[in-house]
């Protein structure tokens, strides 16, 4: 399938999450009850409150502080890779500056968006908090009533499943078969919530997160059975 798909009419994307509050003691009353009952299944021999640091996965309890994008560009016959992030506290910002990338530039019928796991984290994690935060949907997001041949998200994880649906395969796993180099040489998922909310470094984060779209990008690449970018061909924007 991805043959048929040209692929400078893909933005690669990822985006990092982290809980709404930096501790359980700052959910209002309301939301801690809400948590309790949304962690019960999840949080195994965790307190509510010990578990709440895992609550950046949760769309409804957690917020995003970045997105990072990604698209290939062909230019005097050599292919660049464009980097653009869209970062910082104020969820909403964010959110609608990427709104509007999608719709001025990635909003006609030939445009894919492309993450790993993405279907089932970062696509709809977005969309949630776009709803939450009164964000009208780009029309790649805004995927209700249309045919599974009508929605135009693209899954590296999904591709590399072949159908089989028994196992996560992990971004750093495929680097590795790929022969790519780890995006995880400084921080990894699990990290995000105490850089984000105890070292407050951000721009940590948005390293981190440059890393895993360009990682996304060479990793479809290599699917497609076609050489990676070069480091000197990336460009950040």
């Amino acid at each position: 399938m991805i043959d048929n798909i040209n692929t400078e009419h893909i933005l690669f994307l990822d985006i990092e999450t982290v809980p709404m509050y930096p501790d359980y003691s700052y959910l209002p009353d309301r939301w801690k009850k809400l948590w309790e009952r949304k962690a019960e299944q999840k949080r195994k021999d965790q307190t509510p409150a010990e578990f709440y640091t895992s609550a950046g996965i949760f769309a409804e309890f957690g917020k995003i502080v970045c997105i990072c994008v990604g698209y290939f560009q062909v230019a005097d016959g050599k292919r660049r890779f464009r980097i653009k992030s869209f970062a910082g506290d104020l969820e909403k910002e964010l959110l609608t500056n990427f709104a509007e990338l999608l719709n001025k530039h990635f909003s006609q019928r030939e445009h894919s968006l492309c993450a790993h796991n993405g279907k089932e984290f970062d696509f709809p994690f977005i969309a949630r908090r776009m709803l939450v935060n009164g964000v009208k949907l780009p029309s790649l997001l805004d995927i209700a009533g249309k045919k599974p041949w009508e929605v135009q998200l693209l899954d590296t994880m999904e591709l590399w499943r072949f159908g089989d649906y028994k196992s996560y395969t992990s971004v750093e796993l495929l680097a590795a078969l790929f022969g790519i180099p780890t995006p995880k040489d400084d921080i990894d998922g699990s990290r995000i919530y105490s850089v984000y909310w105890e070292e407050k470094n951000l721009e940590r984060i948005v390293k981190y997160c440059r890393k895993d779209v360009l990682t996304i990008a060479q990793i479809y690449l290599r699917m497609k059975g076609e050489p990676t970018v070069p480091d000197a061909d990336v460009v950040m924007l």
